[in-house]
């Protein structure tokens, strides 16, 4: 019997009191539980208010501090490699300190879905309907190190020209902190790149199955200060690895829908394209 039975068990306790403390438990799991792996690397997880159908509902964050570590677009693309790597794969064959989907991609398993490409390399050179493109590895320091240009709200056109790299996908929170997702009756895992009002970069993953709508709700209820969101991947694509050390985690995801592709369990599915994590110092570049 667990504490909170315990308690139930004592008709001496009333229901509303139970209750309460029900809600103060919440309260604390809500606020999350943030642990440093290092200088500005953070992980933290985050129980959501709104239960998913299945698994633990739990929002799994990596806090990036920008001036610490930068971020480097890897595409199976570039080698002409016939397959991808999973998320673990691409981290441990490149020394990253954490390696997330960078985005959907096509039939060929190779291709992203819309604009795509890095310094020597482009992946996909065509600019879709999307509002959310991805910014970083910057050419000058007139510009923020990451951005998510929102095309309804920034100069696409030129900020383009001022980052070496730059990844289009959904938008999921707007510039002005609105959820711009239409619900939809499907829920999936989903994995999602954002940014605080500090400027941090958030690597966000979340195995229970939700609506994307729901899940960006959720993000915004949350104590995480996002300014700005995209979506990268869903179902059991969707993957978040992170080591420090010898200290590893490793997530991926699963679809809750009509189409039942969930990969089996302890699988990870290659992925052909990755946002990576290093640190700048032990790359040679001084933040």
């Amino acid at each position: 019997m667990t504490g909170l039975e315990l308690i139930a068990a004592d008709k001496r306790i009333s229901v509303p009191l139970i209750s309460l403390i029900w809600l103060l438990v919440f309260a604390v799991t809500a606020q999350g539980n943030w642990k440093k792996l290092d200088e500005g690397l953070e992980i933290g997880s985050f129980q959501s208010p709104h239960p998913s159908p299945s698994g633990d509902s739990i929002i799994r964050v990596l806090r990036i501090d920008p001036q610490r570590y930068g971020l480097r677009l890897l595409n199976t693309s570039a080698d002409q490699w016939e397959r991808g790597l999973s998320a673990k794969e691409w981290a441990l064959r490149f020394n990253l300190k954490a390696a997330i989907n960078a985005s959907m991609y096509q039939k060929d398993h190779k291709t992203s879905v819309s604009l795509m490409r890095r310094k020597g390399h482009v992946n996909n050179p065509r600019l879709s309907k999307d509002k959310a493109i991805l910014a970083f590895d910057r050419k000058d320091p007139g510009v923020p190190a990451v951005m998510i240009i929102d095309r309804q709200c920034d100069n696409y056109q030129a900020l383009k020209k001022r980052y070496r790299t730059l990844i289009q996908s959904i938008r999921m929170i707007s510039c002005r902190g609105i959820n711009v997702w239409k619900q939809q009756p499907d829920h999936w895992s989903t994995a999602a790149f954002a940014l605080d009002n500090a400027g941090n970069v958030l690597f966000i993953h979340v195995k229970s199955p939700y609506s994307t709508h729901d899940l960006i709700d959720i993000l915004l209820s949350l104590p995480l200060g996002i300014d700005r969101a995209m979506y990268l991947e869903g179902g059991p694509q969707a993957q978040l690895f992170i080591q420090n050390g010898d200290e590893t985690y490793e997530f991926s995801g699963y679809y809750s829908g009509a189409f039942g592709n969930s990969a089996p369990s302890g699988y990870a599915w290659p992925i052909p394209n990755i946002i990576g994590v290093f640190q700048k110092e032990a790359a040679g570049v001084v933040p």
